[in-house]
């Protein structure tokens, strides 16, 4: 018979083992990290069109020991009543996190366009900070949803019909899209081009969201608006700058008519097959345009 020899080691280890609370002490962690900030966001509309602009002012309320190591980045995600995410609007904020101090209040505005989304129904917005080194998230003060997203605010998203009606009339080539993306829409005006719209007959607020790419095909470029014969904006559009516009349109210059007209006007225009032997595109080109919205003044 072979005899084992007693190790005195293997008993201490079985007795911790049976000892209740020895297991569940090694896997207990420390005190919760400190909340860094408090997150909130006000809404410019709580209902909202699907694919119209929408202004959120975000605020960050830091808090009175917080300290940040690095400039971190916000999360912004649109869920739907499944928790399952829609599209998202992640950002630097204007005042990088590192700059931060203890005690002070963060407060910014963005302007967002819902994407074309086929859902209908109410919406929640979560927000969060993460690290763009390792995808961690820092503690916040709120409704943690999960992995230290928040929700701050919820919004309704409404048919793209309850937006105000537009039509590209004249002067405006084929819609296009990202090869990569097919959310990214885009229509090129030629040197001059239409905007009709249903006329809300009280003040609003034309968003024009507008590019012209490609710095080697054409020089900077003179945009005029106009509404009624008269002039309501004028703007230079230097090549690979993107701009968004917004236009007040006062109820008196829209005047009592069901539809009313926008003219785009550009100084100059290019053909890309004409100043670039590798582009075979035929088609005199003006300014890109990403969206054009007319949104009416709350009631």
């Amino acid at each position: 018979m072979i005899r084992r020899q007693f190790d005195p080691l293997l008993l201490v280890i079985a007795v911790l083992l049976l000892t209740p609370g020895f297991v569940a002490g090694c896997g207990e962690k420390g005190p919760p990290a400190p909340p860094v900030a408090t997150p909130s966001v006000n809404l410019s509309h709580d209902r909202v069109p699907i694919g119209s602009p929408i202004e959120i002012t975000y605020k960050f309320v830091v808090a009175g020991d917080a300290t940040f190591a690095q400039d971190y980045r916000v999360m912004v995600h649109v869920v739907d009543t499944d928790e399952e995410l829609m599209w998202d609007d992640d950002h630097n904020p204007p005042v990088p996190t590192s700059q931060w101090k203890p005690g002070e209040t963060v407060e910014y505005t963005r302007t967002t366009f819902t994407p074309i989304f086929p859902y209908i129904g109410e919406a929640s917005i979560q927000v969060g900070l993460y690290s763009t080194a390792d995808q961690n998230r820092l503690p916040l003060s709120g409704e943690d949803v999960g992995q230290r997203a928040y929700k701050v605010a919820s919004v309704q998203l409404m048919p793209q019909t309850e937006s105000v009606f537009m039509l590209f009339k004249d002067g405006w080539h084929p819609s296009e899209s990202a090869e990569h993306n097919a959310q990214v829409e885009w229509q090129w005006t030629k040197k001059e081009a239409t905007l009709a719209f249903k006329n809300p007959k009280r003040d609003s607020v034309f968003y024009f969201d507008v590019d012209s790419p490609v710095s080697a095909l054409h020089d900077a470029q003179q945009v005029q608006l106009g509404l009624g014969g008269l002039v309501i904006d004028q703007f230079t559009l230097n090549p690979d700058q993107r701009l968004l516009r917004k236009i007040p349109l006062p109820a008196t210059q829209l005047g009592t008519a069901d539809m009313a007209e926008l003219q785009i006007r550009v100084d100059k225009t290019f053909v890309p097959a004409l100043v670039n032997q590798l582009s075979k595109d035929p088609r005199e080109l003006g300014v890109r345009v990403f969206h054009a919205f007319v949104v009416p003044a709350a009631n």
